[in-house]
């Protein structure tokens, strides 16, 4: 069985839409597929596809495809695109095989790639690519501008167009870039939901709520731009979009309440405590391992329920939520009409457009039919090992859990500051088929590397090389140097079709590179003390140089002082004239009174000088008596 059965559309679905696309090239439809997952976790997938004529879209005619990306399409003459925002971990171990086999899912971070006509040259198409990157960019509130000739490269086994294109094929030519630090957040979940027919207010688009999905353990948003030709009745090609977002939510965290929204431990008479262990006391607890299910609601685990149905053209036929549980399971679902498939462990439910869309799931201590998880295509881990801040070395781990020896193409894309040496790349337990190798150019490319491996069965593969790491410029340092440097997640291809594995990716976790980093309060140090110097030495001997020494009697008056003084005086020459009047007459009054009031003191104060003066024998008075007695 093929892996994609684990999230596929039943055959009866893929021959709906088929026949719809084929009767209406103008399409738009919708899906929703829930499955729990082990360890208390609920994996949704949101799919929307809407389809245009070729003929529509070269001529600038838009219904369902959004028409601010099909601009951009023309502009840079992009003939297949696929973009990817991806944040978390899917844990293979305890999940089982990825949705999709990884082909609607991307590395951490934003992934990119694209085939554009570029006209036979390569010039050109990174012309073309440079303008993808930016103009996507600021259509999706991205940092995708920061893919530049460092982070692009050219896949050569690793990616296969997934549309019709004809014979214009043998000109494409394939452009990929990778940006693993990029952080994603609702700045980019807002574009993507203004692209759909119903922008996000009806239909399954209403349970995409920022603060749900960016909080969930695993997350991806996928865009895929492809043309579709080869319909039954030969019908003309189309243009088709699909935009996807999965994730993988952990339904106790998702349930707790938005209004206190901090986890709390739960009080101890909640916790059932194992009785079986050893330790177990009146003063010691060992929980219990959950088993079962969880119950859960959906207008819980996503906030609110699905508000009512995106209708634009829906076949009678239909459905918009599947919803994978054992046959045993209890489902309460309201606002929708569920429909018959002959399928034992899928339901199928189709909204209404008048009313809203819930399910509820009671809780299963013990599931009768345990929901089958398959076993993923491969086990891929890589991490750096070494010491110091020179060298180090690259340890990628691959086991293949089938009993089938399996083909993979595995692609590593290096910034150019981690230099690889090609001499120690070493194999244990495999055959290397072909290498594709385009070493780095320093602040100009970076490292591609691709090879194509063989996996025995039931076995694992060690691949290893050393590095060294390069000095950057203390320019070149990022604000939060001592965190590291982002290495982009490797990427697998699974080319072996035995065991129908064909075409599944995937994806390793992104790593963290320490480089040599510099002191950075040294040169703070040296910039602040050379230029205090350079400050009181240049100004000293500038001021000394360029500015003349005169008198203070030489130097003329301001003009400005000059101004502020005639204003001043004209304000007191009118304040003099207004309070003059008054002033001369309060005068004369008190020099009346004052007068009348010290003239006997002054009478007195006569006498007294006489007498004193006589006393004294003052001169004036002795001269005068003398003048007086001959």
């Amino acid at each position: 069985m093929h892996l994609s059965a684990l999230l596929s559309l039943p055959a009866s679905l893929a021959l709906i839409t088929f026949t719809l696309a084929s009767a209406s090239p103008h399409s738009y439809t919708e899906h929703l597929h829930l499955l729990p997952l082990p360890q208390s976790h609920l994996h949704a997938h949101f799919n929307f596809t809407a389809t245009t004529p070729l003929s529509a879209y070269e001529s600038s005619h838009f219904r369902y495809f959004p028409r601010s990306l099909a601009q951009i399409l023309q502009h840079t003459r992009t003939k297949e695109l696929h973009l990817r925002f991806t944040t978390g971990r899917w844990d293979d171990e305890a999940w089982g095989a990825r949705p999709l086999d990884g082909t609607r899912e991307g590395g951490t971070g934003v992934e990119l790639w694209a085939w554009v006509d570029g006209g036979g040259s390569k010039t050109v198409a990174e012309e073309q690519w440079s303008e993808i990157v930016n103009s996507l960019s600021g259509l999706f509130c991205a940092s995708l501008n920061f893919i530049d000739s460092t982070k692009t490269v050219r896949p050569v086994r690793l990616f296969k167009p997934e549309g019709d294109h004809g014979s214009e094929k043998g000109g494409l030519q394939l452009l990929h870039g990778m940006l693993p630090h990029e952080v994603v957040c609702t700045e980019n979940l807002t574009p993507f939901l203004k692209l759909l027919p119903c922008k996000g207010k009806a239909g399954i688009s209403t349970l995409l709520d920022g603060h749900k999905l960016f909080d969930a353990t695993w997350q991806s948003m996928a865009i895929d731009v492809r043309p579709v030709c080869g319909t039954a009745d030969g019908g003309e090609c189309v243009l088709e979009i699909q935009q996807s977002v999965s994730m993988a939510l952990s339904i106790p965290r998702s349930m707790r309440d938005r209004h206190d929204p901090i986890p709390r431990p739960a009080k101890i008479e909640d916790v059932e405590c194992d009785e079986s262990k050893p330790w177990n006391g009146h003063d010691t607890c060992f929980p219990k391992a959950v088993t079962g299910e969880p119950a859960w609601t959906l207008s819980k685990v996503f906030g609110h329920a699905a508000k009512g149905a995106c209708d634009l053209e829906r076949d009678p036929s239909a459905f918009d939520v599947t919803l994978q549980v054992p046959s045993g399971r209890s489902v309460n679902a309201t606002g929708v009409s569920e429909l018959t498939f002959p399928s034992t462990t899928h339901r199928h439910y189709r909204l209404s457009a008048s009313s809203s869309f819930d399910l509820s799931l009671p809780a299963c201590p013990s599931p009768v039919t345990p929901m089958a998880l398959f076993t993923p295509p491969l086990y891929a881990t890589r991490q750096i090992a070494g010491h110091g801040q020179e060298r180090g070395s690259m340890h990628t781990t691959l086991r293949n859990p089938h009993a089938h020896p399996l083909t993979l193409v595995y692609m590593e894309t290096l910034p150019w500051y981690l230099r690889p040496y090609m001499h120690t790349l070493r194999l244990a337990n495999g055959k290397q088929e072909k290498m594709y190798y385009t070493p780095a150019l320093d602040r100009e490319r970076g490292t591609h590397l691709e090879l194509v491996l063989t996996i025995p069965a039931q076995s694992t593969a060690t691949l290893t090389y050393d590095f060294e790491k390069a000095v950057l410029r203390y320019t070149e340092y990022p604000p939060d140097a001592n965190r590291g440097f982002d290495v982009a997640p490797a990427v697998v291809r699974v080319l072996s079709e035995q065991g129908g594995f064909g075409g599944s990716y995937v994806r390793t976790t992104s790593l963290l590179l320490s480089l040599p980093t510099p002191d950075f309060s040294m040169p703070y140090n040296v910039i602040i003390l050379t230029s205090t110097v350079i400050a009181l030495g240049f100004g000293s001997l500038f001021n000394l140089l360029t500015r003349s020494f005169v008198l203070a009697e030489e130097v003329p008056p301001s003009p400005l002082a000059g101004i502020i003084r005639r204003a001043r005086d004209a304000v007191k020459g009118l304040l003099g004239k207004k309070t003059g009047g008054d002033e001369k007459e309060s005068k004369a009054a008190d020099a009346q009174a004052g007068e009348t009031a010290e003239a006997p003191s002054l009478a007195k104060e006569r006498t007294d000088g006489k007498a004193n003066g006589i006393a004294n024998g003052r001169a004036d008075l002795r001269e005068r008596k003398a003048r007086v007695v001959p």
